[in-house]
């Protein structure tokens, strides 16, 4: 973890370096001044001796004037190097996301990589700032002081030692208890985040449900359960001052009766003695600020750990070495594929694939799946929820790997292609569909970076989207508020096609992509696809037989399997499966999920 976070400081570390230097020289000029306080009032004021006086004081306004230039570089330095690391971490964070496959992305919450992005590199930038400043500042300011107070007089710098281990002690108690808390704190962190995202994302339909007092009390149980943890660290944390108080006022006491006797005995002087006041306050202070730096540090190595996981994180799909960087044609093969999201599988007695090789039919989602689809082919997937559409078609481009055989696109299989190359020619416009902040022209051109108006007008006409495009009046300059929020399901929906029709791809895969869009619309998008990109292959997921019984072929899907794949004729006549959807759908209920009269 340490390795990680240090390689972030970067172009940071001559920052980084100066810092302790500067806070070091700092401290040598402040735990002088109070012995040259001595000299004054020894030397000058108890002697009458103006002079002395006039000189010791220059000379202490000199240690001050370079011990504030010292602060000052220190500050600066401290601040350009926290700062920094907390700018490379954050870089470094949201480069290696972008290289995740969905498998890594299912490994973290988006709640709790929000969390890591700001809460966590927030923690570590304070614990970064104070170990170049304070924990060089504490550690050196109290040995000096204790050396000073040796040097001075021996026999009470003893209370000194004394008072050291009565802290330390206290201190250790109360830092080993409040680290276990703190790796909980932000594990509580995580639930809140995750509380205000998912009600600020899916705000309408709270309120479309009238559930705001159900989601105020979701926060506020999150929002307890946080404070109620930060209340029995920051109690345990509090114990720290008024031992320490007790502690600074027992020293007081000490040196105040033991002073005076070494003075009465000639063995101390007035100076002396109230130097050795000034120091134990010093050595006192900076215990306390050890003791901070620790809770700190406590606090902080829960967030290290928790942000060297995401930037350790290796993407799990990655192109290879020597990859190809074209794609021949859009045909597709699958060839004894089956595919778990969970990797670590229990053997189960009760189920075989075709080859003999074991498996637990409970947690694959697609099962000794073999198909070849033609180049060109428009090709239809249908089967109840949940029965593996939609994990099919990531498959095709490689945004999961096949647990089992393996998928080709062109006759090659996917994993030797580089990603990109294979991305940009298997375009999928998924379930979720998302639009971004920013113009209609800007979100089309995710498809395609240096689309010209033409092009993207272009797209718009076969995915229908151009209708609605030019009723608006900025027409394609139309601003598109966060996730779409001011346009219709339908209207979201083309636009994502468009953007993906840009590509000009050998595979278009629409995973359910019309299901807001009206029969009519739906009709004249499929029919501008036949049209305009005859040579793609189409996959076209979908809940309703209408918005495929024209393709070329039917995959029909149940509980991961492919129980059926032919024409929409040929299915009618062999396939049960297949007949009851679409007798559901045409005659009855139109709804062939409905749970009493699913035939899955």
């Amino acid at each position: 973890m340490l390795k990680t976070l240090l390689r972030q400081v970067g172009s940071f570390r001559t920052a980084a370096l100066l810092t302790p230097v500067f806070t070091g020289l700092e401290v040598v000029m402040g735990v002088l001044i109070p012995y040259v306080t001595s000299w004054i009032i020894d030397r000058g004021i108890s002697t009458g001796n103006l002079r002395n006086v006039c000189l010791y004081g220059g000379l202490m306004l000199v240690l001050a004037a370079f011990s504030l230039l010292f602060g000052i570089l220190s500050g600066r330095c401290s601040a350009k190097a926290a700062t920094g690391f907390a700018f490379n971490l954050r870089d470094a964070m949201y480069r290696n996301i972008q290289t995740f496959s969905f498998a890594n992305i299912d490994k973290f919450s988006t709640s709790g990589l929000i969390t890591r992005m700001t809460t966590d590199v927030s923690n570590l930038q304070n614990a970064f700032q104070m170990l170049m400043r304070v924990s060089v500042r504490a550690p050196f300011n109290m040995i000096l002081s204790v050396l000073m107070c040796v040097f001075i007089n021996f026999k009470m710098s003893l209370i000194f030692l004394v008072a050291l281990v009565i802290l330390g002690v206290a201190l250790y108690m109360i830092i080993s208890r409040t680290m276990k808390l703190f790796t909980q704190v932000f594990l509580r962190y995580d639930d809140l985040n995750g509380a205000v995202q998912e009600n600020i994302a899916a705000i309408r339909v709270v309120k479309a449900f009238v559930r705001e007092d159900f989601e105020n009390t979701k926060f506020r149980h999150a929002a307890e359960a946080l404070y109620k943890l930060f209340v029995k660290t920051e109690t345990l944390q509090a114990i720290n001052h008024p031992i320490m108080m007790m502690v600074v006022y027992g020293c007081i006491m000490a040196l105040s009766w033991f002073g005076a006797h070494f003075i009465v005995g000639g063995e101390l002087t007035t100076g002396q003695l109230t130097s050795l006041f000034t120091y134990v306050m010093t050595i006192l202070s900076s215990l306390m600020m050890l003791s901070m730096i620790f809770v700190q540090l406590t606090m902080s190595a829960a967030s290290g750990k928790r942000v060297a996981e995401v930037i350790d994180e290796r993407a799990s799909i990655t192109s290879p070495v020597n990859a190809l960087h074209i794609v021949k044609d859009g045909s597709i093969d699958f060839e004894n594929v089956s595919f778990s999201y969970n990797l670590n599988h229990e053997v189960s007695p009760n189920s075989s694939s075709a080859n003999g090789e074991v498996f637990p039919v409970h947690e694959y989602a697609i099962k000794n799946v073999s198909l070849h689809i033609n180049s060109g082919e428009t090709i239809g997937i249908i089967g109840g929820t949940g029965c593996g559409k939609s994990t099919l078609a990531t498959l095709i481009s490689r945004l999961y790997d096949a647990t089992e055989g393996y998928v080709c696109v062109g006759g090659v299989d996917v994993r030797r292609y580089d990603l990109d190359t294979l991305r940009n020619d298997v375009s999928m416009v998924l379930q979720n569909n998302v639009l971004f902040s920013g113009s209609i022209l800007e979100n089309l051109r995710w498809g395609k970076e240096d689309a010209t108006l033409e092009e993207c007008q272009e797209a718009c006409r076969m995915a229908c989207a151009d209708e609605f495009i030019e009723q608006m009046p900025e027409k394609y300059e139309t601003r598109i508020e966060q996730n779409g929020a001011n346009v219709s399901g339908g209207q979201k929906q083309r636009l994502c096609i468009a953007r993906a029709l840009l590509k000009r791809p050998k595979v278009l895969i629409l995973d359910d992509s019309t299901s807001a869009c009206d029969t009519a619309t739906d009709a004249r998008i499929r029919e501008s696809f036949t049209k305009a990109i005859p040579g793609t292959t189409k996959i076209i997921i979908a809940q309703r037989v209408l918005s495929m019984e024209h393709t070329d072929r039917i995959i029909v899907m149940d509980q991961g399997r492919v129980v059926g794949f032919d024409t929409h004729e040929n299915l009618l006549k062999t396939n049960d499966i297949y007949q009851e959807i679409y007798r559901l759908q045409t005659q009855d209920t139109g709804d062939f999920d409905e749970p009493n009269n699913s035939p899955f």
